[in-house]
């Protein structure tokens, strides 16, 4: 049996559990809150002026059909896990929603006749106007196309886009979800997406050392802070989720948690849900390199600097920004990316890789800049761990002393300090 044809029977399998577990769960919760007395509704005043268009019924059937094909576009049983997993996932948790918060459509949908008219009574016999936030549709919505975007290529991933932003907007233009279930959806939808990334494996990675430890707390009370806002003004739930992402990041897991691969990319979900604090983290970059050199050359051919933002001269790059993706200015250059939490030292497998990046892109390439995101901290860390590696009569105060002789404004804390002993130690051992 092939590779594919075992992907093909597995999904065959898949599929037959996950029908009936979906219209189980789904149908069962349904019709419990259906006959509660306790069912409110939440719609802003615009939402009456959304239109009812009849046959945007078919794009929102078609996720039904495309739930179904997705497990059979998968390369590897290792994916079709990880998508099973979250299918199984979004209808558990958007079950618990309807049970705990539940909502109910107001409109009346006018009658409609021929093939919307059809599929509309299809739908009727089936999902009853109580299940609304978060809207499950949207969070099949997310995911699947997350998982189709990651399959194609070109021209299709545009008719991808184009299609499911069509379903998303006909949850709306059919009257079955009001905007806050959109909402909800797209959040419990990415949050998914994050808790079960594309590879690797989630570890614990306590913060022991009191400097992550006091960054995560800080970041946490942040989010406190916007979710207690959140009561007046709605928006500062979304500050307040993106600041206990990265409070994570710093106290429980590690650089991991923030989503940067190799290339540079952050994946869709943390892309969207750290968007207000890569904001925040943009607008303190400007402010803080508004007088700061953009690179500094350290030795012939080894540069680091702020990350980029016009156009370098040098030939390949070394970036080690967790918080933001890949520059446009370094697209056409040699690239690797090797993140690293800012204001804390990165553990010393990370550190090794950082430096044996840095050697291979210099060797093959002849120049590189190592940028983080001021050129102050993560940088200057990685070009003085290389020095010593390359330079072993240097001693630690030597080495940070070249590297703040090129830049004066280089800072490091004592744990960075204790990290590049350690390093020393290692390597001249």
């Amino acid at each position: 049996m092939t590779k594919k044809t075992t992907i093909y029977w597995h999904a065959l399998g898949w599929l037959l559990l996950l029908a009936p577990f979906f219209f189980l769960t789904y149908g069962q919760v349904n019709q419990f809150t259906a006959a509660r007395g306790d069912i409110g509704s939440f719609v802003y005043g615009w939402e009456k002026h959304i239109p009812f268009i009849p046959l945007t019924i078919i794009p929102y059937w078609s996720l039904n059909l495309l739930y179904g094909l997705s497990l059979f576009i998968c390369t590897t049983l290792n994916e079709q896990r990880r998508l099973v997993c979250k299918l199984v996932l979004a209808s558990i948790i958007a079950c618990i929603g309807f049970l705990l918060f539940p909502l109910q459509h107001t409109f009346i949908r006018p009658e409609t006749i021929g093939i919307s008219g059809w599929l509309f009574s299809q739908l009727e016999q089936f999902d009853l106007p109580y299940n609304q936030s978060p809207s499950l549709h949207i969070i099949l919505c997310w995911i699947l196309w997350h998982h189709f975007h990651r399959h194609l290529i070109g021209k299709w991933q545009w008719l991808n886009n184009c299609w499911f932003l069509l379903i998303a907007i006909s949850v709306l233009t059919t009257w079955q979800h009001h905007f806050i279930d959109v909402i909800s959806g797209l959040l419990v939808g990415m949050v998914i997406d994050w808790v079960i990334p594309e590879q690797g494996k989630w570890r614990w990675n306590i913060a022991v050392n009191n400097r992550r430890k006091v960054i995560a707390i800080r970041y946490l009370c942040g989010a406190f802070v916007c979710l207690a806002g959140s009561v007046w003004l709605l928006f500062l739930f979304w500050p307040a989720l993106a600041l206990f992402f990265v409070a994570l990041a710093y106290g429980v897991f590690d650089v991991s948690a923030l989503q940067k691969d190799r290339l540079g990319r952050l994946s869709p979900a943390i892309w969207w849900l750290l968007l207000p604090w890569r904001i925040c983290m943009k607008l303190s970059m400007y402010y803080y390199t508004r007088r700061l050199p953009a690179v500094t050359q350290l030795l012939d051919g080894l540069f680091f600097g702020i990350y980029p933002r016009t156009t370098i001269s040098q030939q390949s790059v070394l970036d080690l920004t967790s918080e933001f993706p890949r520059s446009r200015a370094t697209q056409k250059l040699a690239y690797y990316c090797v993140p690293m939490l800012d204001l804390v030292a990165p553990s010393e497998l990370i550190l090794k890789q950082a430096v044996e990046k840095l050697e291979e892109l210099r060797i093959t390439d002849g120049t590189v800049l190592v940028h983080c995101s001021l050129g102050l901290s993560r940088s200057a860390l990685v070009v003085t761990a290389w020095l010593l590696q390359h330079y072993p009569t240097l001693t630690v105060t030597e080495a940070i002393e070249q590297v703040r002789n090129a830049r004066q404004q280089i800072i490091f804390t004592p744990e960075h300090l204790d990290l590049l002993e350690r390093w020393k130690k290692n390597i001249t051992t």
